[in-house]
């Protein structure tokens, strides 16, 4: 699922929020059979809006409410940031109520800035500024921690070296902003275009160690970095002091794990036995349609959670 066709979806459905009833019941919401009701899982998987949507329903709350039935205990909303505010409270209160963390939600101040920061422009500047500020009375009302940036392209017009220091500019700016509140930006590599200016971890890493800030660190993609470079498990270690949030999806094909290439038991294993605790993102699709297929997602994560 591309991040564009994500936030779309998120729009579409943001008024479909409702105040829902008590944490005890579902909301309505269609209950999963026995064999799938159990106890969190080992790692904090994060599913987003829509993800379960033909069990739960339209409402995200009931979809909230069907994730934390089903052993999930964080979800990721790229498009938050667009809910009005008393949508946003509602997220946040329930999560409060049961105990959930809010993952990712994007800094979305439009395509201007996310293609555009490399230019060095100050209009591009001043909004990714402006929307880092919004983004921060935000993150209070869900108690969010992590925010997702993308740098943008690349100006093909000015020299690599101008471009990065563009960048790092820019991500300073944003982790003054974040710094005092405890927030952190995790910088997206992507694998959906050539003309991203980030397109490989290291060059992600680099940016990172120059701006120093605890404000400002990776988002590793696992789907994307497969694509990309592959070799996960040494790529990781050697940037692992500046990743600060991970996200799945499996390749080919961007689903759950289990429908492609990569040993995710073997890979979530290896960050379990790293200390890693953070949310780890679901920002994939489902492989199959409809109950069955969401029923599929949550199998399929019970399956490749099972190392310890």
């Amino acid at each position: 699922m591309k991040r564009s066709e994500f936030i779309k979806s998120s729009l579409l459905t943001a008024g479909a929020l409702t105040t829902g009833a008590g944490i005890g019941s579902s909301f309505g919401a269609e209950k999963l059979p026995n064999t799938l009701i159990n106890k969190p899982f080992n790692m904090d998987y994060a599913p987003h809006q829509g993800m379960f949507a033909n069990h739960a329903g339209k409402s995200m709350l009931d979809q909230i409410q069907f994730m934390y039935d089903s052993g999930f205990r964080s979800i990721e909303d790229n498009g938050y940031l667009n809910r009005s505010t008393e949508e946003q409270e509602k997220i946040g209160n329930l999560l409060g109520k049961l105990g959930m963390r809010m993952g990712v939600f994007v800094v979305d101040g439009g395509d201007n800035w996310k293609t555009s920061l490399t230019t060095g422009k100050k209009e591009f500047k001043d909004k990714f500024v402006e929307t880092c500020k919004k983004s921060v009375e935000a993150a209070k009302r869900c108690n969010a921690k992590w925010l997702t940036v993308v740098p943008g392209f690349y100006e093909r017009n000015l020299p690599y070296g101008n471009q990065f220091a563009n960048v790092i500019d820019a991500m300073r700016a944003g982790a003054e902003i974040f710094e005092p509140h405890g927030l952190i930006m995790v910088l997206e590599t992507l694998s959906d275009t050539p003309e991203l200016f980030l397109q490989k971890t290291n060059e992600t890493y680099a940016v990172c160690k120059a701006v120093q800030s605890p404000s400002c660190k990776i988002l590793y993609d696992i789907y994307h970095m497969q694509r990309t470079e592959g070799d996960l498990i040494k790529t990781m270690d050697r940037c692992w002091d500046e990743i600060a949030y991970i996200q799945i999806g499996d390749n080919p094909g961007r689903k759950e794990p289990t429908t492609g290439e990569i040993n995710y038991k073997h890979l979530f294993k290896h960050l379990h036995k790293k200390g890693y605790r953070g949310v780890m993102g679901m920002e994939h699709g489902n492989s199959k349609p409809d109950k069955a297929g969401e029923l599929a997602v949550i199998s399929a994560y019970r399956e490749v959670d099972n190392f310890l």
